[in-house]
C-alpha cells in the first residue's frame, strides 16, 4: 500500500488570506481552497476519495485546526 502525505504548509502560499472581520484581521481560506474543501467533503461522504484526495483533505483539516486556534487567540486579545 502506498501512503500519500500532503503537508499542510504546502497550502499556505495559495490557500490562506487575511480578511478583516469586525475590526479584527483573521486568517481565512481563499475561496478556491474553501470550494476545494467542500468538494472533498462531499466526496468523502460518498466514499469516493482517492488516496491523494484523502491526503489533501487531511492536510486542509489540519490547516483549519491551526488557523481556528490562531484566530481564537486573536479574538481573545481584543
Amino acid at each position: 500500500m502506498i501512503e500519500v502525505v500532503i503537508s499542510p504548509q504546502s497550502l499556505l502560499e495559495t490557500g490562506i488570506k487575511v480578511e478583516k472581520v469586525d475590526n479584527l484581521r483573521l486568517f481565512k481560506f481563499t475561496d478556491e481552497l474553501q470550494f476545494h474543501l467542500e468538494d472533498l467533503l462531499e466526496k468523502n461522504k460518498t466514499g469516493s476519495l482517492t488516496l491523494e484526495e484523502e491526503a489533501e483533505l487531511n492536510a486542509i483539516r489540519e490547516l483549519d485546526r491551526i488557523f481556528t486556534y490562531l484566530n481564537s487567540l486573536l479574538v481573545a486579545q481584543q
